[in-house]
């Protein structure tokens, strides 16, 4: 039987010429069954906040009454005297879940005829992961300044009147890893003052911060890692009763000496022409009581697109928090030397 030798690639020349010019050398396109990995910012909001009521949510514009805890009067007991009775009346906060936000996207038919991978369940991952870091962004941003007022600024503790957790104009330079662990000594002391339990204690810093703590040999010593903990969160140890995070989401400043602070995307407040200064931000903590949370994954669909050949996928998430217990919540207003 005859052997069949394949045809050399030989250039096309005279009528046949190409444009560009053949080179002689044929060069495939072909597409990967893989799909390059994404990186993605930590969410911690699912673990710092109270969601003791997110099953009760279901639509946009729902309200939760929460009820607490009144406190009961203690009165010195005098034999044979009356004794006064007090009816317990819960004071009542609103949980209103007023905030949404959401995904879409088109998969067209070609594209995914071409690749190998589940382009659906990928978009819709990466979708989810955007999702968990712009509300962590939103959270943070609006709730961080609603802690207590005896709990932050330069003179800080509703006890001692002492402790410095800087300002908006002038935060506490964490020039040494002392001076950052001190600060946030300072915040925990805070806490204590305000009577906090200590279980359930949170700290969220940025990555120059914990940058800055490591370096302090106390931190070192006291600052164990978990390796049961999940790694999406953030979680890196406990100090001084926290649980350490560490978020890129956390508020920073405007430039100059102006008092804006901006979320971690800088989407919920108007970046003036000052612009941003990175250097200066807010590292929170708290009690898992401080802030209360609520979110749902309202609706997730998927139709075909009526203008083109492939599948709309949208989500979405709706949300609401508030700050329920102000005195167990803390910030410090800090910079870089």
């Amino acid at each position: 039987m005859a052997t069949i030798t394949p045809a050399a690639v030989v250039p096309v020349a005279g009528a046949y010429a190409t444009s560009p010019s053949y080179s002689g050398t044929f060069i495939p396109t072909l597409w990967s069954a893989k799909l390059n990995a994404k990186f993605y910012a930590a969410s911690v909001i699912a673990d710092i906040c109270n969601r003791n009521w997110e099953g009760e949510i279901s639509n946009l514009g729902d309200k939760i009454i929460i009820n607490n805890i009144p406190s009961m009067s203690i009165t010195n007991y005098t034999i044979g005297t009356n004794l006064n009775y007090e009816v317990p009346t819960p004071s009542q906060i609103e949980l209103l879940v007023d905030k949404a936000k959401y995904f879409g996207f088109n998969v067209n038919d070609v594209l995914e005829y071409q690749s190998k991978p589940d382009l659906m369940n990928m978009f819709s991952n990466d979708a989810a992961e955007q999702m968990r870091t712009r509300i962590d962004s939103t959270v943070l941003y609006n709730t961080f300044k609603g802690a207590a007022s005896g709990n932050f600024g330069a003179t800080a503790g509703v006890k001692s009147v002492a402790i410095d957790l800087g300002l908006d104009t002038a935060p506490v330079n964490l020039a040494t890893a002392d001076k950052t662990l001190n600060t946030i000594l300072g915040m925990a002391s805070v806490l204590d003052e305000q009577n906090v339990p200590d279980s359930d204690r949170w700290l969220i810093i940025d990555p120059a911060t914990r940058m800055s703590l490591m370096n302090s040999k106390l931190a070192q010593a006291h600052l164990m890692g978990d390796p049961t903990s999940p790694v999406r969160n953030g979680r890196i140890g406990v100090i001084d009763r926290f649980t350490v995070y560490v978020s890129n989401q956390l508020p920073y400043a405007a430039a100059g000496t102006a008092t804006a602070w901006y979320s971690g995307f800088g989407d919920e407040s108007t970046i003036t022409s000052a612009g941003t200064d990175l250097k200066r931000r807010a590292i929170i903590a708290g009690h898992k009581s401080a802030i209360s949370f609520a979110s749902q994954m309202a609706k997730t669909e998927q139709l075909r697109n009526p203008n083109d050949f492939g599948d709309l996928v949208r989500g979405l998430n709706i949300f609401g928090y508030k700050v329920t217990k102000p005195e167990a919540l803390t910030f410090a207003m800090v910079q870089n030397s």
